[in-house]
């Protein structure tokens, strides 16, 4: 008991964003190092791995392409959590992992996009085919954006926190949809071939690489998720002390 008041104690320390600030500047160097060494090697078994027997050595692209797909998956998770926290819990940190986390998703599905099409275009003799997969990742897309519109558009911090936080736990209904979309419809694209029920269908020469990669483009993901969320903590600092200034200046006038 005295453990899980304990471990409840550090988690609601961490909503005051002076001690957040302070354990991200902790952990971004240790994280970015890592990130760099798992990348290395990832990069090192991708190249090392044997090549499809139909694929050829077009299959490479499966160890940047995969992850990038679960990334743009997993942020729009954090941040359907992190709307909940606004929405429910008022987390005071809630809204700032959302709104940090929507451009990394962004970038990570406009890459998954343009890799799965650089890999589409040899399978399936075409760039791009309006398939349930590939349409409903090009929706998320499309949320993504609206949601980072949305918080830029609207001068009102809470308004906006609670306008994105309604929005992305709506749009949230479309990462089951991508998940299963090849097992509810016949489409292009392969089905599960890596989270499935009877395990894995890649030989371990192609899996492991692939997780290890995906595991080093996850440590970038929450690298860059930190930097990001205190980047916007000492903004809106910033932004605080010039209205305080303000109002100061216009008392004195």
């Amino acid at each position: 008991m005295s453990e899980t008041v304990a471990t409840a104690r550090k988690i609601s320390d961490l909503a005051n964003p002076t001690r957040f600030i302070a354990l991200a500047d902790k952990l971004v160097p240790w994280l970015a190092a890592l990130t760099l060494i798992v990348l290395a090697v990832g990069l090192y078994m991708s190249f090392a791995a044997p090549e499809d027997y139909q694929q050829g050595t077009t299959v490479r692209i499966m160890y940047i392409h995969v992850p990038f797909a679960w990334l743009a998956m997993m942020c729009y998770t954090i941040m359907s959590v992190a709307a909940l926290g606004t929405l429910v819990w008022r987390h005071p940190l809630a809204d700032v992992a959302l709104k940090s986390a929507a451009p990394i998703g962004a970038v990570f599905t406009a890459l998954a996009l343009i890799t799965g099409s650089i890999w589409g275009k040899p399978m399936w003799g075409t760039w791009w085919v309006w398939d349930a997969r590939l349409t409903s990742v090009f929706v998320l897309f499309l949320i993504y954006l609206g949601i980072i519109a949305l918080t830029r558009a609207m001068e009102d911090p809470t308004r906006a926190a609670r306008a994105a936080a309604v929005m992305t736990l709506v749009g949230f209904i479309n990462i089951p949809i991508i998940k299963f979309s090849v097992d509810w419809w016949n489409t292009l694209h392969q089905s599960a071939s890596v989270v499935r029920m009877g395990g894995p269908a890649i030989d371990p020469s192609m899996l492991w690489p692939l997780l290890v990669m995906a595991l080093g483009f996850t440590l970038l993901f929450f690298t860059l998720h930190l930097m990001s969320m205190r980047t916007e903590l000492w903004r809106r600092r910033v932004r605080t002390m010039r209205q305080l200034a303000a109002r100061r200046a216009e008392a004195r006038a």
